[in-house]
């Protein structure tokens, strides 16, 4: 079979019909801000029945982090759509089902979960194209924009992307095919949402009312409800400003961190092929601030001195020879 016969062909996807039923997202790792300031990412919602962007943001790379901070914007301007529409992303789908961790849905899926939106993965760029597209054509209009209005860093660019997204929906916008808007309202309060978004995750408690997370050592104080926590799991909150929290059952539990020495990589900066720029900055900011600490080393010796000594150590088949021969030498003379 020719490579022509191979080829797949992606047969055109009928629109949503009403609002706020699927959300297409992505995002997109581009030099947005050309030569005035490092490559980054826009990460992009587009709402599949109309075509219009719902929400954009700058962000260093694709994290858990950054969809956090996606969502938390998209419910306050439009509530909670019906379904997220993503690729097979690792923010989005845990690769193995049987992975050691035992966690069935990501982070991000489960603050999905707990909100109640549905998330579906696309087996193939072209199924999402509505957003592909969309980022192809911000490539080239966006970066335009922003150069004649010197635009310049993620921080800005955030606080100018509200205008532009107006301006933009205005002009490419598609009525729906039915008016029903199928957004719903966020109930929840200000504080569950804090908890929703946010790295979650359970520790077990050993014998000494400590754990591990991120290459410390944390232990619980001593009090009526620790003390009975031996053997169990506690949950862990963690978010991307540095706060942590261990509760267990919602209440809260007094800790502190037995091992000081600080971890390299935390969940919001793990190593992933379209996070490979961020992780590389944060790993020359920690070698930057290496370099003024002395480094202390053991006395070691700079050149080999012979002391005629053989290490220690199995003799080997020669010195067996040798050996033997030696033996058979001092029988003959005996006789």
């Amino acid at each position: 079979m020719s490579r022509s016969q191979r080829r797949v062909f992606h047969r055109p996807r009928l629109r949503r019909e009403c609002y706020g039923e699927l959300i297409q997202i992505d995002g997109s790792d581009h030099r947005w801000f050309e030569d005035r300031d490092a490559p980054c990412t826009l990460i992009v919602a587009v709402d599949d029945a109309t075509g219009a962007i719902q929400e954009m943001r700058f962000v260093p790379s694709e994290s858990t982090f950054a969809y956090f901070g996606m969502l938390a914007g998209y419910l306050r301007l439009h509530g909670k759509p019906v379904a997220f529409y993503s690729d097979k992303h690792s923010v989005f789908r845990v690769a193995k089902a049987d992975a050691k961790s035992g966690h069935q849905a990501t982070q991000f899926g489960r603050a999905l979960l707990e909100l109640n939106i549905e998330i579906l993965c696309a087996n193939s760029s072209q199924a999402k194209g509505r957003v592909e597209r969309k980022n192809r054509t911000l490539q080239d209009r966006l970066v335009k924009e922003m150069r004649l209005e010197n635009v310049t860093g993620m921080a800005a660019g955030n606080d100018w992307l509200p205008g532009y997204i107006l301006r933009h929906n205005q002009h490419f916008a598609r009525t729906p095919a039915r008016p029903d808007n199928l957004h719903r309202a966020v109930t929840e309060s200000p504080d569950r949402l804090n908890d929703i978004l946010c790295w979650r995750d359970e520790r077990y408690v050993g014998q000494q009312l400590t754990f591990s997370y991120e290459r410390k050592r944390i232990m619980l104080e001593e009090t009526e409800v620790s003390r009975s926590l031996v053997g169990k799991y506690v949950d862990t909150y963690a978010w991307l400003d540095g706060r942590f929290d261990v509760r267990w059952k919602g209440f809260p539990l007094p800790y502190h961190v037995f091992d000081p020495d600080q971890q390299r990589v935390t969940h919001a900066a793990i190593t992933e092929n379209k996070r490979l720029s961020e992780a590389l900055a944060f790993a020359k900011e920690i070698q930057d601030a290496r370099i003024a600490e002395p480094v202390k080393v053991g006395k070691q010796r700079t050149r080999y001195t012979p002391t005629g000594r053989k290490p220690p150590g199995p003799k080997g088949w020669a010195e067996k020879r040798a050996d033997r021969r030696a033996a058979e030498a001092a029988a003959h003379a005996a006789e």
